[in-house]
């Protein structure tokens, strides 16, 4: 438990007023870059935009305060737009806060049980098509509001969206294209030189005023959402069994997701600052912070790393610039939210747009396609497909699935088992070889011992009646599992049936560990067990 220490507090240390005034600038900045974005990505997932805020506010405070990351920024993010939208539309608000309930206790037993390292074991195939497809998925979402489409039903799925999309197309509105082209236009080429003033805010402000001083006929957040400048309160969601087991899967999905995010923005974080987050207490923040933004009526979050780099250009070094953030959104949530309702929904989209572009990762997805091996191109190519056809819970299980499998192949194509005529003198610097005994065979093991390779294992059915004594050599063995013990073991009873010795050479610490506990080393006996290979073929000699 002592390793489980916010950041803040091991910040707080050596705290100076200058990098108060750094982190108060920085947080101030990043307010204005999440205002217009917690709004969008609210939209996105089917709930109100101020519940974007609210997830900005409560959940961004909390994992700044608890974070194991000194500069990470955390708020609703692109990656569970989808993933709300569909909890939303078939288990409603209370669903959502159930399932964010869920995940939350699930990343803080992830980190207390020290799992944040566990994260790497995802591959990188996996991570990149399942980005790539929720950034589709995105886009697919905002097509109707960037058209001014009117749509007859209220599809859920992304492929479902797309068939109404065709089907409304005759509704399209020029007005909000040319508004969405508008917004789309500053997103791209606002100046690097005004950087420091947002984009997003900037394509926000001039296209709610042209709609209403112009009176566009496009629709405005105030058109479809009623606005609410009400702080977040707390609110206990309904729990029951039936809704438990219903979300369940959306929990486990949200706090998948949430981790590899959360720790992926701390490792590009780690980079840009030279530092070193704690994975683990980044993951118990995670949970706490998920947990209390849906107790206080908002959505999942994670760290995001737009902000999270916005954070440490502006001179953020410490999680206090995170709870800067969160108060002046929360003093905008007050102030200002009515004027929330003026901005037109193609800005929106275009704002979402851009939000996909950046989380898609088309240069990955394109070297991994041009450089990797055919087998980890199927793996990207298939998660990528499942999560925009299915979901992302179907995308993670079929792709890690599928990347187990292949590893698996790749393992027992690597791993060999062959026999020797000849064996090197150990510790020969000219590396010479000495012929085997008439009466030994030496079969030499190379890689890992596991159920894929276990087929491989020789048999003595058709041995030559001259051999008297078999020397398994198991240097290159790193590991054993039980599947391979077992067929070691037929292997040497097959031996005894036969009346051949069976001698051990050079078994490492792993598979040795596995004979001991089997009870393995007790039943041949421990003198079958040779250092290496000239003492293996000298106790041969004696048998």
């Amino acid at each position: 438990m002592k390793e489980l220490q916010p950041e803040l507090f091991k910040s707080l240390k050596t705290y100076s007023a200058a990098q108060l005034g750094k982190d108060v600038v920085a947080g101030v900045i990043v307010a204005i870059i999440a205002l217009p974005l917690s709004i969008a990505l609210a939209l996105a997932s089917g709930v109100g935009p101020e519940q974007g805020l609210y997830t900005a506010i409560v959940a961004g405070f909390v994992i700044s305060f608890f974070g194991g990351s000194k500069v990470q920024i955390a708020g609703p993010t692109a990656a569970f737009a989808s993933i709300v939208a569909g909890i939303v539309a078939k288990n409603g608000m209370d669903g959502l806060a159930v399932a964010t309930v869920l995940a939350g206790i699930m990343l803080i037993l992830m980190g207390l049980l020290h799992m944040g390292s566990m994260i790497k074991f995802i591959p990188y195939t996996i991570t990149t098509g399942f980005t790539a497809g929720i950034a589709v998925t995105i886009v697919i979402g905002q097509i109707k509001d960037f058209l001014g489409l009117t749509f007859q039903n209220a599809p859920v799925e992304t492929m479902e969206k797309l068939k109404e999309v065709g089907r409304c197309i005759g509704t399209f509105n020029p007005y909000a294209l040319g508004v969405g082209l508008v917004a789309l236009a500053i997103l791209v080429f606002w100046p690097k030189k005004l950087a420091k003033i947002p984009p997003s805010l900037v394509a926000v402000i001039v296209t709610a005023a042209a709609v209403k001083l112009m009176d566009i006929p496009v629709n405005t957040i105030g058109d479809l959402y009623t606005i609410s400048s009400a702080p977040p309160s707390f609110r206990m969601p309904q729990f029951s069994f039936a809704m438990v087991q219903t979300v369940l899967p959306d929990a486990f999905t949200i706090a998948v997701l949430a981790a590899v995010e959360s720790l992926l923005s701390a490792v590009v974080a780690d980079e840009m600052v030279g530092g070193r987050h704690n994975s683990n207490m980044e993951l118990v923040a995670q949970g706490l912070g998920n947990t209390a933004s849906a107790l206080f009526g908002g959505i999942p979050a994670t760290g995001a790393i737009a902000r999270t780099a916005a954070n440490i250009k502006n001179g953020g070094r410490s999680p206090v610039a995170g709870m800067v953030h969160a108060v002046v959104l929360l003093l905008i949530l007050v102030l200002l939210m009515p004027y929330a309702a003026l901005i037109p929904m193609p800005c929106i989209a275009a704002i979402l747009f851009i939000v996909a572009y950046n989380m898609c990762g088309w240069r990955s997805f394109a070297d991994v396609l041009r450089h990797a091996p055919k087998s980890d191109c199927a793996v990207l190519v298939i998660t990528f497909a499942l999560t925009v056809i299915f979901d992302l819970v179907v995308a993670i299980v079929i792709g890690l699935v599928l990347a187990c499998l292949l590893f698996m192949k790749r393992m027992s194509e690597v791993a060999d088992i062959h026999e020797w005529k000849y064996v090197e003198i150990e510790g020969d610097p000219e590396g010479r070889f000495k012929p085997v005994p008439h009466h030994v065979m030496v079969f030499e093991i190379t890689g890992p011992m596991f159920f894929g390779m276990a087929d491989k294992i020789p048999s003595m059915e058709h041995a030559d009646p001259e051999k008297r004594v078999l020397v398994l050599r198991m240097r290159g063995v790193p590991a054993v599992d039980t599947t391979a013990m077992n067929s070691i073991h037929k292997l040497w009873e097959e031996c005894r049936r036969h009346e051949i010795q069976m001698v051990f050479s050079h078994v490492n610490e792993q598979p040795m560990s596995v004979f001991q506990k089997a009870g393995f080393v007790a039943e041949v006996g421990a003198e079958y067990f040779r250092p290496n290979i000239d003492a293996a073929l000298e106790f041969a000699e004696t048998l």
